[in-house]
């Protein structure tokens, strides 16, 4: 839009947009006149052309405001038709947005009462849930109470083997004490195998060394010495070893600290005519036993050749059982003669029984013989002094003479 001075001009509209049009072809002319006038000299041929022309361009300005009449028209009866639909659109819309509205009320109430429903069901269904939850959690700290009470008393547990187990470190740590723990495990199995007058603990022998435990058993072999030995540093620095060097070196030493415990047993305590020809060394732990005989059989072979023999405890509890039994029968022999004597006196004593039995039965015959009569006589008895009840006095037979209540002797 253009405004000058009260006038607005609307480019927009068609009719303006001819006159414009108009005005400026118009200009055009007036500019071309104007063009032609001062060159009216030069040609007038081509004043007549331009004559001509604009003659031509009026005509065609004329035919062009005709057309810009016919399309206002045009462009009026558009504007009716496109108000006419815009009506009819909005009425139909209106309608079918009052139908959406009241479908999508109906599905509104629908749909609350639904929720309504299925809140209520979820309202049950959530007590229900709480209410069973509820149950569960105080099960289940009833539950993880009593486990925290197992665990406490598992802690408790603990902490004791915890001390039990640091205790044993000291022990182990400590040379006297740990042969003082091998000597009393040693005495514990030893106790539990052999009756208490069999064996000795920390005997003296003669020459003037003290074993850790003599068994008395009968020649041959004789007593037998059994000595505890603990080769732990050895041991320990076996299985700390990381590489297979270390290894090597820590098995060299254990097999040597082994060979001198053989060596000190089989000087100390087998001695011609007073021990069996042999000793027994015990090692308090399975673990060293079983690596001696998986890495070191060398080392077994050399007790076995100095006659020394390595047991573990568990080894130690079948040989002293093998122990028992050849003490079982040498008492048994000790004692067979008093056995023979005892079965003689029993065999006489089983003699007297029987002749005992056969006059008892004797006098079982003679009393039931007795007892007979007695029953017999006192029938009899009965039956008299029923009829004098009855004063019935008849004479009695001469065959029914009284039974004597006891026999006469022959």
């Amino acid at each position: 839009m253009i405004q000058i001075g009260d006038t607005t001009i609307d480019l927009n509209d068609p009719l303006t947009l001819a006159m414009v049009i108009g005005a400026a072809v118009a200009l055009l002319v007036v500019i071309l006149l104007m063009t032609s006038l001062r060159r009216a000299g030069r040609a007038t041929e081509a004043m007549q052309t331009v004559a001509m022309q604009v003659g031509r361009i009026s005509q065609d300005v004329q035919s062009l405001g005709h057309g810009q009449q016919q399309l206002a028209g045009n462009i009026q009866t558009v504007s009716d038709a496109q108000a006419t639909a815009q009506v009819n659109v909005v009425q139909t819309m209106e309608a079918r947005l009052a139908e959406v509205q009241a479908q999508v009320a109906e599905r509104l109430a629908d749909n609350a009462l639904k929720s309504a429903r299925s809140l209520s069901d979820l309202q049950e269904r959530m007590k229900e849930t709480l209410s069973g939850s509820s149950e569960k959690t105080t099960k289940s700290l009833t539950e993880l109470q009593e486990r925290l009470a197992t665990i406490d008393k598992a802690q408790t547990n603990i902490e004791k083997l915890s001390g039990d187990v640091l205790s044993l470190q000291d022990i182990l740590s400590n040379k006297q004490r740990r042969g003082m723990f091998g000597e009393i495990q040693l005495t514990d199995i030893v106790s539990k195998a052999l009756p208490s007058d069999s064996y000795a603990l920390q005997a003296t022998l003669s020459n003037g060394k003290r074993a850790d435990c003599l068994i008395d058993l009968p020649n041959p072999p004789g007593p037998i010495v059994i000595d505890a030995k603990f080769p732990f540093e050895a041991y320990e620095a076996y299985a700390a070893a990381e590489t297979q060097a270390h290894q090597q070196a820590a098995l060299r030493d254990l097999g040597q600290a082994v060979r001198k415990h053989i060596k000190d047993i089989s000087e100390r305590y087998i001695i011609e005519g007073e021990t069996a020809d042999g000793a027994i060394m015990f090692l308090p732990s399975e673990a060293v036993y079983a690596e001696l005989h998986a890495r070191l059989p060398e080392v077994v072979r050399i007790g076995f050749d100095a006659r020394v023999w390595i047991v573990s405890p568990t080894t130690c509890m079948a040989t002293l059982h093998t122990m028992r039994a050849i003490l079982k029968d040498a008492r048994m022999r000790e004692q067979a003669g008093e056995i023979r004597k005892a079965l003689r006196l029993l065999h006489r004593d089983v003699e007297i029984i029987g002749e005992k039995a056969g006059k008892l039965e004797v006098h079982l015959r003679q009393a039931g013989d007795d007892v007979s009569g007695v029953l017999t006589a006192a029938t009899r008895a009965g039956k008299r002094a029923d009829r004098l009840d009855n004063f019935d006095f008849e004479e009695l037979a001469p065959d029914q003479d009284p039974v004597p209540i006891m026999p006469p002797k022959t």
